[in-house]
């Protein structure tokens, strides 16, 4: 048994052995070619060496070419996404079409969906000769009811400046809360038989963490100026007065949504105090209760009630090396729940 623990094969084995013998064989080579001494199998033996080296050069310069030429594909493919993305705007549409301005997801300040990016989707629609109304394609939960608000009266503005080009909205999967807060500022409302609809409430919540505390024995220090300025604060008791202001808030925010709705839907809407318990509602029950006014697509939208079949989508992109940058992020992300088991959670059915 070899005293080598990592089985690597020793001083003088017979695996490096050959290439060492034959590495000498070459110096001695050169050696005699210095010395004209080489034999005419010396000679044989240099030619043969280097020309292998040659081959390796050759070899190395192609491969280092070939990543090179990769390298700045890869950039001008960059560039030339920038450029066509900036050059296929709307504005180059010359014939008549329904503009769409896509709300997807949460809305929030720090989500694709936030106000900035539909306003400006929603006055480049407005402004555009060639679009005979627009539509908003929703398929959100909803969200911050500022940033709703701030859409809401957007439309009403925008409507009020361009009176003869409509807006409607399309509730896709979902249409709630702050969603449908936005949808009710539109002239009319369409969604699927099945799509959930309304869900007109205020939720705020949070945890309590007293008696954990108590039981592991950890002790609250916490310094403030100004008598509630920590009544949200989920480690310290909870104290009624404080609850009974913070739902007042939440009243008033509850109201201002009810005042919306009813401003953007008038008599349409059904004289039915369920409406605003946060409920949700599915496409043909909204139908009835006055929340939406038909059943549709967007693609129905267009062809049978604006005619004008030919879709745009208006809705702020990322520049295009953001795209890139986030979706291979994300593909990454999910390779990685996937391979750790996050992604089969549970789904609505």
């Amino acid at each position: 048994m070899s005293d080598n623990p990592w089985n690597e094969p020793e001083h003088g084995s017979s695996e490096t052995a050959a290439p060492r013998k034959a590495a000498s064989k070459a110096e001695q080579a050169v050696e005699n070619a210095r010395e004209d001494k080489a034999s005419s199998k010396e000679w044989k033996l240099i030619e043969k060496t280097l020309n292998g080296l040659f081959v390796e050069q050759r070899r190395a310069r192609r491969w280092g070419v070939f990543f090179k030429l990769l390298t700045f594909a890869y950039l001008f493919g960059l560039l030339a996404m920038f450029f066509i993305g900036k050059d296929l705007t709307p504005d180059v549409a010359q014939k008549d079409h329904t503009a769409v301005i896509e709300i997807k997801g949460t809305i929030s300040a720090d989500d694709p969906a936030n106000a900035d990016n539909i306003i400006w989707g929603l006055r480049d629609a407005f402004e555009a000769p060639h679009a005979k109304a627009v539509v908003l394609r929703i398929n959100s939960p909803g969200g911050s009811p500022v940033q709703a608000g701030y859409i809401y009266d957007e439309i009403k503005r925008l409507r009020a400046m361009y009176p003869e080009k409509p807006l409607y909205a399309v509730i896709m999967d979902i249409g709630a809360s702050g969603a449908y807060y936005i949808a009710a500022a539109a002239d009319s409302i369409y969604a699927d038989k099945a799509s959930l609809v309304g869900s007109i409430g205020v939720v705020a919540g949070g945890f309590g963490f007293v008696d954990l505390m108590d039981k592991v024995g950890v002790e609250r220090r916490l310094y403030t100026a100004g008598e509630h300025k920590a009544f949200l604060d989920p480690f310290s008791p909870s104290n009624q007065g404080e609850e009974q202001f913070w739902q007042s808030v939440l009243n008033t925010t509850h109201q201002q949504f009810i005042d919306q709705v009813r401003k953007g839907r008038g008599d349409r809407i059904k004289d039915d105090p369920k409406l605003f318990s946060g409920l949700v509602w599915t496409g043909e029950q909204a139908l009835e209760l006055g929340l939406i006014d038909g059943l549709g697509s967007t693609g129905y939208v267009a062809r049978e009630v604006v005619q004008a079949e030919k879709l745009i989508d208006y809705t702020p992109q990322p520049e295009p090396w953001k795209q890139i940058v986030d979706e291979l992020g994300v593909s990454v992300t999910r390779a990685i729940s996937t391979q750790i088991g996050l992604s089969q959670g549970p789904h609505l059915r």
